[in-house]
């Protein structure tokens, strides 16, 4: 009887290891799939753009460096722990050299479990521009956005990128990285696709209707009307229907401050602050 008992525990152990296998190689299948996704839809371009999906609080896979993402297969997925070492890489692959960016946000944000990194053309070019994503123009966009910031200008693979990242990283989903491209972020890789294509819809929507004049922009009741249908949705993420309460009060809020407000805490408090960072945004919007 014991003997079948031990025979039995050994079975169900096994049996969960394999699933353990399974879950995480159906992972990697996904992590390639998104990754013909956004190559499919111009969002990279040859070897740009990585992707990483957090296993448990020490194991992360994540997309190789120098791989085209269109055309990857699962044994091309690498593993690494929290710090960025190797933990699994077949072949000659390595880890993305940008995942300490990844790190950072796995860092700050422990309801994160995906983080998507891209160079989608429109929302690229403003970041190129230095124009924040912050025009209310399309209610998907306030509801699912909020705003979209821009991480002051880092150097590829250094720590300068997850530095000015982390400025952002805990008020929005989505920012956009200054001459470089935009980092989005969720509790599951399919949602943290989703805000990347997000944020490129609006930063197309947001072009387009400029060449029409300019877009019409909602009012700040408006605005705070969407905040308010998000919060009844119960809505996961960090948005500035939560973390901002100027607009409530009839102050500038993240749609006129650069996304600024809820990054730098004396912005709400300091109307000098607050002034100054809109009239900047303003000049850059061309008003």
């Amino acid at each position: 009887m014991v003997y079948r008992l031990i025979i039995k525990s050994n079975c169900i152990l096994n049996n969960l290891g394999g699933m353990k296998m399974q879950n995480e190689y159906e992972i990697k299948k996904e992590i390639c799939d998104i990754g013909k996704r956004i190559y499919n839809r111009n969002m990279v371009a040859a070897n740009d753009g990585n992707i990483s999906v957090k296993l448990n609080d020490n194991e992360f896979l994540c997309t190789p460096t120098g791989v085209s993402k269109g055309f990857m297969t699962p044994e091309y997925i690498c593993k690494v722990d929290r710090d960025g070492n190797v933990l699994q890489a077949n072949g000659n692959f390595k880890p993305s050299s940008e995942i300490k960016m990844h790190m950072r946000v796995y860092q700050e944000r422990p309801d994160v479990n995906s983080v998507v990194h891209a160079h989608p053309v429109y929302a690229t070019s403003f970041a190129i521009a230095g124009i924040p994503l912050t025009q209310p123009i399309m209610p998907e966009a306030v509801i699912a956005l909020g705003c979209v910031p821009i991480a002051k200008y880092g150097r590829p693979s250094t720590m300068e990128i997850p530095d000015a990242v982390s400025e952002y990283v805990q008020y929005f989903d989505a920012v956009l990285l200054e001459n470089h491209g935009a980092l989005t972020y969720s509790d599951s890789l399919l949602n943290a696709y989703l805000k990347m294509e997000s944020v490129e819809f609006y930063a197309q929507l947001l072009y387009q209707s400029r060449l029409l004049g300019g877009p019409k922009e909602f009012t700040p009741q408006q605005v705070e009307d969407l905040y308010e249908i998000r919060r009844q949705f119960g809505m996961k993420g960090r948005h500035p229907a939560n973390l901002c309460q100027n607009l409530k009060e009839g102050k500038p809020s993240c749609h006129n401050c650069g996304g600024g407000c809820g990054s730098k805490k004396d912005a709400a408090t300091n109307p000098e602050l607050v002034a100054e960072i809109t009239k900047k945004v303003l000049e850059q919007l061309g008003r």
